[in-house]
Protein backbone atom coordinates (compact mmCIF):
# COMPACT_ATOMS: atom_id res chain seq x y z
CA UNK A 1 0.00 0.00 0.00
CA UNK A 2 1.16 3.66 -0.65
CA UNK A 3 0.09 6.87 0.16
CA UNK A 4 0.46 9.65 -2.58
CA UNK A 5 1.23 12.91 -1.71
CA UNK A 6 0.10 14.97 -4.59
CA UNK A 7 -0.47 18.68 -5.01
CA UNK A 8 -4.14 19.46 -4.59
CA UNK A 9 -3.70 21.48 -8.08
CA UNK A 10 -2.96 18.30 -9.74
CA UNK A 11 -4.83 15.69 -7.98
CA UNK A 12 -8.25 17.22 -7.63
CA UNK A 13 -8.82 16.55 -11.80
CA UNK A 14 -7.43 13.21 -11.22
CA UNK A 15 -9.89 12.20 -8.48
CA UNK A 16 -12.82 13.59 -10.46
CA UNK A 17 -11.91 10.80 -13.43
CA UNK A 18 -10.53 8.29 -10.79
CA UNK A 19 -13.52 8.55 -7.78
CA UNK A 20 -16.25 5.73 -7.99
CA UNK A 21 -19.70 7.20 -7.04
CA UNK A 22 -20.60 6.12 -3.24
CA UNK A 23 -23.73 4.35 -2.83
CA UNK A 24 -26.68 6.06 -0.37
CA UNK A 25 -26.94 4.64 2.86
CA UNK A 26 -29.57 1.74 3.22
CA UNK A 27 -32.89 2.36 4.87
CA UNK A 28 -33.42 0.47 8.28
CA UNK A 29 -35.50 -1.85 6.65
CA UNK A 30 -33.27 -3.40 3.74
CA UNK A 31 -31.51 -6.52 4.27
CA UNK A 32 -27.97 -6.08 3.72
CA UNK A 33 -24.41 -7.48 4.96
CA UNK A 34 -22.56 -4.94 6.94
CA UNK A 35 -19.36 -5.18 6.63
CA UNK A 36 -16.60 -4.65 3.73
CA UNK A 37 -13.86 -5.75 6.78
CA UNK A 38 -13.23 -5.68 10.49
CA UNK A 39 -10.78 -2.59 11.25
CA UNK A 40 -11.93 -1.03 8.02
CA UNK A 41 -11.86 2.57 7.69
CA UNK A 42 -14.72 4.43 8.24
CA UNK A 43 -14.83 5.68 5.03
CA UNK A 44 -14.14 3.35 2.11
CA UNK A 45 -15.78 5.34 -1.01
CA UNK A 46 -14.58 8.08 -3.12
CA UNK A 47 -16.42 11.63 -2.54
CA UNK A 48 -18.23 12.64 -5.72
CA UNK A 49 -17.36 14.96 -7.58
CA UNK A 50 -19.76 17.53 -5.82
CA UNK A 51 -17.98 16.98 -3.19
CA UNK A 52 -14.51 17.99 -4.29
CA UNK A 53 -14.12 21.25 -6.29
CA UNK A 54 -11.00 22.71 -8.10
CA UNK A 55 -11.00 25.29 -5.47
CA UNK A 56 -11.44 23.48 -2.05
CA UNK A 57 -13.78 25.21 -0.56
CA UNK A 58 -13.79 25.70 3.62
CA UNK A 59 -17.07 23.85 4.11
CA UNK A 60 -15.92 20.38 2.42
CA UNK A 61 -17.27 18.53 5.57
CA UNK A 62 -20.12 16.62 4.97
CA UNK A 63 -23.49 16.70 7.29
CA UNK A 64 -23.21 15.38 10.13
CA UNK A 65 -24.80 12.03 10.21
CA UNK A 66 -26.50 12.19 13.80
CA UNK A 67 -25.93 14.35 16.98
CA UNK A 68 -25.72 13.52 20.97
CA UNK A 69 -28.03 14.35 23.88
CA UNK A 70 -27.20 14.20 27.67
CA UNK A 71 -29.42 12.72 29.44
CA UNK A 72 -28.88 10.12 32.58
CA UNK A 73 -28.95 6.45 33.30
CA UNK A 74 -32.33 6.10 34.43
CA UNK A 75 -33.35 6.85 30.94
CA UNK A 76 -31.55 3.67 29.83
CA UNK A 77 -33.30 0.06 29.40
CA UNK A 78 -32.64 -2.41 32.13
CA UNK A 79 -29.09 0.06 32.69
CA UNK A 80 -28.37 -2.49 35.52
CA UNK A 81 -29.15 -6.14 34.02
CA UNK A 82 -26.51 -4.88 30.58
CA UNK A 83 -23.21 -5.38 32.63
CA UNK A 84 -20.95 -8.21 32.39
CA UNK A 85 -17.81 -10.09 32.73
CA UNK A 86 -16.97 -9.71 28.88
CA UNK A 87 -18.16 -5.86 29.14
CA UNK A 88 -15.53 -5.23 31.68
CA UNK A 89 -12.62 -7.30 30.35
CA UNK A 90 -13.78 -5.27 26.83
CA UNK A 91 -13.06 -2.28 28.61
CA UNK A 92 -10.09 -2.99 30.45
CA UNK A 93 -9.14 -3.86 26.81
CA UNK A 94 -9.92 -0.49 25.69
CA UNK A 95 -8.10 0.91 27.90
CA UNK A 96 -4.95 0.29 26.40
CA UNK A 97 -5.03 2.43 23.82
CA UNK A 98 -7.01 5.11 25.65
CA UNK A 99 -4.94 5.54 28.74
CA UNK A 100 -2.86 7.71 27.21
CA UNK A 101 -5.45 10.13 26.58
CA UNK A 102 -6.90 12.67 28.29
CA UNK A 103 -9.69 12.53 30.08
CA UNK A 104 -9.71 8.51 29.95
CA UNK A 105 -6.18 8.31 31.63
CA UNK A 106 -7.59 8.67 34.88
CA UNK A 107 -10.64 6.62 34.54
CA UNK A 108 -8.73 3.83 33.06
CA UNK A 109 -6.35 3.85 36.15
CA UNK A 110 -9.14 3.95 38.10
CA UNK A 111 -10.41 0.82 36.57
CA UNK A 112 -7.57 -1.39 36.55
CA UNK A 113 -7.40 -0.88 40.38
CA UNK A 114 -10.75 -2.30 41.17
CA UNK A 115 -9.76 -5.87 39.69
CA UNK A 116 -11.64 -8.48 38.31
CA UNK A 117 -15.33 -8.05 37.65
CA UNK A 118 -18.41 -7.53 40.07
CA UNK A 119 -21.74 -6.41 39.18
CA UNK A 120 -22.30 -3.40 41.63
CA UNK A 121 -19.27 -2.37 41.32
CA UNK A 122 -18.54 -2.00 38.26
CA UNK A 123 -22.24 -0.26 37.68
CA UNK A 124 -21.21 2.30 40.59
CA UNK A 125 -18.01 2.80 38.47
CA UNK A 126 -19.52 3.70 35.40
CA UNK A 127 -22.08 6.03 37.13
CA UNK A 128 -19.83 7.78 39.12
CA UNK A 129 -17.51 8.11 36.41
CA UNK A 130 -19.35 8.50 33.02
CA UNK A 131 -22.41 10.41 31.67
CA UNK A 132 -24.77 8.71 28.88
CA UNK A 133 -25.93 10.93 26.00
CA UNK A 134 -28.27 9.24 23.69
CA UNK A 135 -27.33 9.06 19.64
CA UNK A 136 -29.70 10.45 18.06
CA UNK A 137 -30.26 10.59 13.75
CA UNK A 138 -30.34 14.00 11.81
CA UNK A 139 -34.11 14.19 11.82
CA UNK A 140 -34.10 13.11 15.87
CA UNK A 141 -35.60 9.78 15.59
CA UNK A 142 -33.16 7.84 18.10
CA UNK A 143 -34.27 4.26 16.08
CA UNK A 144 -31.42 2.45 13.98
CA UNK A 145 -30.51 -0.41 12.52
CA UNK A 146 -28.65 -3.09 14.32
CA UNK A 147 -26.57 -6.07 12.69
CA UNK A 148 -24.15 -8.64 13.14
CA UNK A 149 -20.92 -9.83 12.16
CA UNK A 150 -18.66 -12.90 13.23
CA UNK A 151 -15.18 -14.44 12.67
CA UNK A 152 -15.66 -17.60 10.26
CA UNK A 153 -13.44 -20.96 10.09
CA UNK A 154 -12.73 -21.66 6.68
CA UNK A 155 -10.54 -24.85 5.23
CA UNK A 156 -7.38 -23.48 3.57
CA UNK A 157 -4.07 -24.40 2.08
CA UNK A 158 -0.67 -21.86 1.72
CA UNK A 159 -0.69 -23.87 -1.85
CA UNK A 160 -3.30 -24.05 -4.62
CA UNK A 161 -4.34 -27.19 -5.16
CA UNK A 162 -7.40 -28.65 -7.36
CA UNK A 163 -9.70 -28.64 -4.07
CA UNK A 164 -8.29 -25.15 -2.35
CA UNK A 165 -8.49 -22.86 -5.88
CA UNK A 166 -9.65 -19.81 -4.19
CA UNK A 167 -7.46 -17.19 -3.26
CA UNK A 168 -7.33 -14.71 -0.18
CA UNK A 169 -4.83 -11.73 -1.88
CA UNK A 170 -2.76 -9.81 0.34
CA UNK A 171 -2.11 -5.63 0.01
CA UNK A 172 -1.37 -5.20 -4.11
CA UNK A 173 2.04 -3.34 -4.36
CA UNK A 174 0.15 -1.18 -6.71
CA UNK A 175 -2.78 -0.15 -4.29
CA UNK A 176 -2.19 3.99 -4.05
CA UNK A 177 -3.91 5.37 -0.55
CA UNK A 178 -4.54 9.19 -1.26
CA UNK A 179 -5.15 10.94 2.23
CA UNK A 180 -8.00 13.67 1.59
CA UNK A 181 -6.82 15.67 4.59
CA UNK A 182 -3.12 16.51 3.02
CA UNK A 183 -5.79 18.83 0.83
CA UNK A 184 -8.33 19.99 3.03
CA UNK A 185 -8.67 20.17 6.91
CA UNK A 186 -12.14 19.36 6.66
CA UNK A 187 -11.69 16.20 4.79
CA UNK A 188 -9.26 14.52 7.21
CA UNK A 189 -9.84 10.74 8.14
CA UNK A 190 -11.19 10.58 4.29
CA UNK A 191 -9.23 8.34 2.22
CA UNK A 192 -9.46 7.35 -1.85
CA UNK A 193 -7.61 4.38 -3.08
CA UNK A 194 -6.75 3.84 -6.65
CA UNK A 195 -4.11 3.04 -8.90
CA UNK A 196 -1.33 5.20 -11.45
CA UNK A 197 -2.20 4.44 -15.19
CA UNK A 198 0.51 6.78 -16.76
CA UNK A 199 -0.13 10.20 -15.09
CA UNK A 200 -3.45 9.37 -13.63
CA UNK A 201 -5.30 8.10 -10.89
CA UNK A 202 -8.11 5.79 -11.42
CA UNK A 203 -10.26 3.51 -9.47
CA UNK A 204 -8.42 0.61 -8.88
CA UNK A 205 -9.66 -3.13 -9.66
CA UNK A 206 -13.13 -3.55 -8.83
CA UNK A 207 -14.15 -7.66 -7.94
CA UNK A 208 -14.77 -8.86 -11.16
CA UNK A 209 -11.92 -7.76 -12.70
CA UNK A 210 -9.61 -9.14 -9.60
CA UNK A 211 -11.56 -12.60 -10.08
CA UNK A 212 -11.09 -12.84 -14.19
CA UNK A 213 -8.71 -15.89 -14.64
CA UNK A 214 -5.12 -15.18 -14.31
CA UNK A 215 -6.43 -11.83 -13.10
CA UNK A 216 -4.47 -8.51 -11.92
CA UNK A 217 -3.44 -9.96 -9.20
CA UNK A 218 -2.38 -13.49 -9.46
CA UNK A 219 1.26 -13.94 -7.55
CA UNK A 220 -0.22 -12.07 -4.75
CA UNK A 221 -1.87 -14.53 -3.04
CA UNK A 222 -1.88 -15.00 0.69
CA UNK A 223 -3.49 -18.91 1.46
CA UNK A 224 -5.95 -20.54 -0.98
CA UNK A 225 -9.59 -21.85 0.91
CA UNK A 226 -11.90 -24.47 -0.87
CA UNK A 227 -15.54 -22.54 -0.85
CA UNK A 228 -16.08 -19.30 -2.81
CA UNK A 229 -18.89 -18.50 -1.12
CA UNK A 230 -17.40 -18.78 2.54
CA UNK A 231 -14.76 -16.58 1.17
CA UNK A 232 -16.99 -13.99 -0.03
CA UNK A 233 -18.64 -13.93 3.45
CA UNK A 234 -15.03 -13.71 5.20
CA UNK A 235 -14.74 -10.48 3.31
CA UNK A 236 -17.77 -9.42 4.55
CA UNK A 237 -16.72 -9.80 8.09
CA UNK A 238 -13.13 -8.45 8.08
CA UNK A 239 -11.69 -11.26 9.63
CA UNK A 240 -11.44 -15.41 10.12
CA UNK A 241 -9.57 -18.47 10.97
CA UNK A 242 -8.05 -20.85 8.42
CA UNK A 243 -7.44 -24.55 9.31
CA UNK A 244 -4.60 -26.10 7.38
CA UNK A 245 -5.16 -29.88 6.37
CA UNK A 246 -2.23 -30.35 9.38
CA UNK A 247 -4.38 -29.01 11.80
CA UNK A 248 -2.97 -25.82 12.80
CA UNK A 249 -5.05 -22.61 12.06
CA UNK A 250 -3.97 -19.44 11.03
CA UNK A 251 -5.72 -15.80 11.71
CA UNK A 252 -6.08 -13.73 9.44
CA UNK A 253 -7.42 -9.92 9.45
CA UNK A 254 -8.23 -6.95 7.03
CA UNK A 255 -5.33 -5.24 5.53
CA UNK A 256 -7.10 -2.88 3.03
CA UNK A 257 -9.78 -2.48 0.60
CA UNK A 258 -10.30 -1.69 -3.43
CA UNK A 259 -11.61 1.66 -2.70
CA UNK A 260 -14.73 0.68 -4.45
CA UNK A 261 -18.47 1.25 -2.50
CA UNK A 262 -20.11 -1.74 -0.90
CA UNK A 263 -23.09 -3.16 -2.37
CA UNK A 264 -25.39 -5.62 -0.72
CA UNK A 265 -26.01 -8.66 -3.17
CA UNK A 266 -29.00 -9.18 -0.47
CA UNK A 267 -30.66 -6.32 -1.45
CA UNK A 268 -29.56 -7.46 -4.98
CA UNK A 269 -31.03 -10.88 -4.50
CA UNK A 270 -34.35 -9.35 -3.08
CA UNK A 271 -34.98 -6.76 -6.18
CA UNK A 272 -34.34 -9.49 -8.80
CA UNK A 273 -37.40 -11.77 -6.86
CA UNK A 274 -34.85 -14.19 -5.59
CA UNK A 275 -35.53 -13.94 -1.89
CA UNK A 276 -38.19 -12.19 -0.06
CA UNK A 277 -37.36 -9.93 2.42
CA UNK A 278 -37.85 -12.80 5.56
CA UNK A 279 -35.30 -15.32 3.44
CA UNK A 280 -32.40 -12.76 2.68
CA UNK A 281 -30.37 -13.48 5.75
CA UNK A 282 -26.60 -14.71 5.46
CA UNK A 283 -27.95 -18.34 5.92
CA UNK A 284 -30.77 -17.62 3.17
CA UNK A 285 -28.34 -16.08 0.84
CA UNK A 286 -25.94 -18.93 0.96
CA UNK A 287 -28.55 -21.72 0.56
CA UNK A 288 -29.52 -19.70 -2.76
CA UNK A 289 -25.80 -19.55 -3.93
CA UNK A 290 -25.46 -23.49 -3.26
CA UNK A 291 -28.16 -24.04 -5.14
CA UNK A 292 -27.35 -21.76 -8.25
CA UNK A 293 -23.56 -22.24 -8.71
CA UNK A 294 -23.56 -21.21 -12.08
CA UNK A 295 -24.64 -18.09 -11.39
CA UNK A 296 -22.49 -17.66 -8.04
CA UNK A 297 -20.21 -14.97 -9.98
CA UNK A 298 -22.39 -12.48 -11.56
CA UNK A 299 -24.11 -12.50 -8.07
CA UNK A 300 -21.02 -11.40 -5.94
CA UNK A 301 -19.86 -9.54 -8.93
CA UNK A 302 -22.56 -7.05 -7.61
CA UNK A 303 -20.31 -6.15 -5.10
CA UNK A 304 -17.58 -4.21 -6.66
CA UNK A 305 -15.75 -3.85 -3.17
CA UNK A 306 -12.59 -6.47 -2.57
CA UNK A 307 -10.67 -7.16 0.74
CA UNK A 308 -7.35 -7.48 1.31
CA UNK A 309 -5.60 -9.45 4.33
CA UNK A 310 -2.95 -9.81 6.47
CA UNK A 311 -1.48 -12.80 8.65
CA UNK A 312 -1.96 -11.73 12.30
CA UNK A 313 -0.46 -13.08 15.35
CA UNK A 314 -1.97 -16.76 16.26
CA UNK A 315 -1.96 -16.00 19.98
CA UNK A 316 -4.60 -13.07 19.37
CA UNK A 317 -8.26 -13.93 21.67
CA UNK A 318 -9.87 -12.46 18.94
CA UNK A 319 -9.76 -10.46 15.71
CA UNK A 320 -8.23 -7.05 16.24
CA UNK A 321 -10.43 -4.02 15.04
CA UNK A 322 -9.98 -0.94 14.26
CA UNK A 323 -9.37 0.17 17.88
CA UNK A 324 -6.35 -2.02 17.62
CA UNK A 325 -7.58 -4.60 20.52
CA UNK A 326 -9.00 -7.72 20.02
CA UNK A 327 -12.32 -7.67 19.55
CA UNK A 328 -14.58 -9.30 22.91
CA UNK A 329 -17.55 -11.48 21.83
CA UNK A 330 -21.48 -10.02 22.56
CA UNK A 331 -19.30 -7.30 24.12
CA UNK A 332 -17.59 -5.37 20.50
CA UNK A 333 -19.34 -3.23 18.84
CA UNK A 334 -18.26 -1.36 15.74
CA UNK A 335 -19.54 2.17 15.01
CA UNK A 336 -19.94 5.21 12.35
CA UNK A 337 -16.95 7.11 14.63
CA UNK A 338 -18.23 10.53 12.74
CA UNK A 339 -20.76 10.02 16.01
CA UNK A 340 -19.35 7.79 18.18
CA UNK A 341 -15.25 7.64 19.59
CA UNK A 342 -13.23 4.94 19.23
CA UNK A 343 -12.63 3.14 22.61
CA UNK A 344 -15.59 4.45 24.61
CA UNK A 345 -18.48 2.38 26.28
CA UNK A 346 -22.04 2.49 24.65
CA UNK A 347 -25.08 1.12 26.20
CA UNK A 348 -26.97 -0.82 23.44
CA UNK A 349 -31.05 -1.69 23.70
CA UNK A 350 -32.43 -3.94 20.76
CA UNK A 351 -33.54 -7.68 20.46
CA UNK A 352 -32.04 -10.89 20.16
CA UNK A 353 -31.68 -11.73 16.53
CA UNK A 354 -34.94 -13.05 14.74
CA UNK A 355 -36.81 -12.58 18.42
CA UNK A 356 -38.81 -9.78 20.00
CA UNK A 357 -36.71 -10.64 23.43
CA UNK A 358 -35.04 -7.59 24.45
CA UNK A 359 -31.18 -7.55 24.37
CA UNK A 360 -29.89 -4.29 26.60
CA UNK A 361 -26.15 -4.47 26.67
CA UNK A 362 -23.12 -2.07 27.54
CA UNK A 363 -20.56 -2.92 24.67
CA UNK A 364 -17.55 -1.10 23.41
CA UNK A 365 -17.02 1.04 20.66
CA UNK A 366 -13.72 -0.96 19.16
CA UNK A 367 -14.26 -1.15 15.49
CA UNK A 368 -16.16 0.02 12.12
CA UNK A 369 -17.35 -1.57 9.00
CA UNK A 370 -17.30 0.65 5.60
CA UNK A 371 -21.53 0.23 5.46
CA UNK A 372 -21.70 1.02 8.78
CA UNK A 373 -22.70 4.62 8.44
CA UNK A 374 -25.30 6.57 10.32
CA UNK A 375 -25.97 7.91 13.84
CA UNK A 376 -28.12 5.01 15.15
CA UNK A 377 -26.18 2.29 13.42
CA UNK A 378 -24.11 -0.65 15.10
CA UNK A 379 -22.99 -3.95 14.32
CA UNK A 380 -22.65 -6.47 17.44
CA UNK A 381 -20.11 -8.81 17.52
CA UNK A 382 -21.07 -12.06 18.44
CA UNK A 383 -17.33 -13.62 18.34
CA UNK A 384 -16.24 -17.41 17.05
CA UNK A 385 -18.17 -20.64 16.04
CA UNK A 386 -21.45 -22.27 14.75
CA UNK A 387 -23.59 -19.86 17.77
CA UNK A 388 -21.86 -16.73 16.63
CA UNK A 389 -22.28 -17.04 12.74
CA UNK A 390 -26.15 -18.45 13.33
CA UNK A 391 -26.64 -15.63 15.74
CA UNK A 392 -24.77 -12.84 13.35
CA UNK A 393 -26.20 -14.11 10.32
CA UNK A 394 -30.29 -13.24 11.30
CA UNK A 395 -29.38 -9.68 13.37
CA UNK A 396 -31.25 -7.31 11.05
CA UNK A 397 -32.55 -5.58 14.69
CA UNK A 398 -33.96 -2.35 15.29
CA UNK A 399 -32.05 -0.79 18.45
CA UNK A 400 -30.95 2.70 20.03
CA UNK A 401 -27.59 3.37 21.26
CA UNK A 402 -26.32 5.63 24.14
CA UNK A 403 -22.56 6.89 24.51
CA UNK A 404 -20.85 7.00 28.33
CA UNK A 405 -18.38 9.66 27.97
CA UNK A 406 -16.31 11.03 30.70
CA UNK A 407 -17.75 13.08 33.60
CA UNK A 408 -18.62 16.71 32.55
CA UNK A 409 -16.49 16.65 29.11
CA UNK A 410 -18.51 16.82 26.14
CA UNK A 411 -18.52 14.79 23.43
CA UNK A 412 -17.85 16.66 19.95
CA UNK A 413 -20.76 15.77 18.23
CA UNK A 414 -22.95 16.72 21.01
CA UNK A 415 -25.77 19.39 21.22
Amino acid sequence: MTRLPIPACILIPLLLAGCATPQPAAPPATPMFPRPGVGAPASLTCPSPAEISPTVPENLAPPSPGHLVRTDFSQLPHWDQGLSPATWNAFLESCTRLSQNTPWSSLCQQAISLGAFDALTMRRFFERAFDPWQVLNPDESAQGLITGYYEPLLQGSLTRTTVYRFPLYGPPPDLLTIDLGDLAPDLKGRHLRGRLVGNRVVPYFSRAEIELEDGPLTGHELLWVDDPIKLFFLQIQGSGVIQLQDGRRLHVGYADQNGHPFRSIARYLVQQGQLSLSQASMQGIEAWARAHPQDLQTLLNQNPSFVFFRLLPPDLPGPLGTLGVPLTGQASLAVDTRVIPLGAPVFLSTTWPGRNQTLDRLMMAQDTGGAIRGAVRADFFWGFGVEAEEAAGHMKQTGQLWLLYPRGVQPPTAH
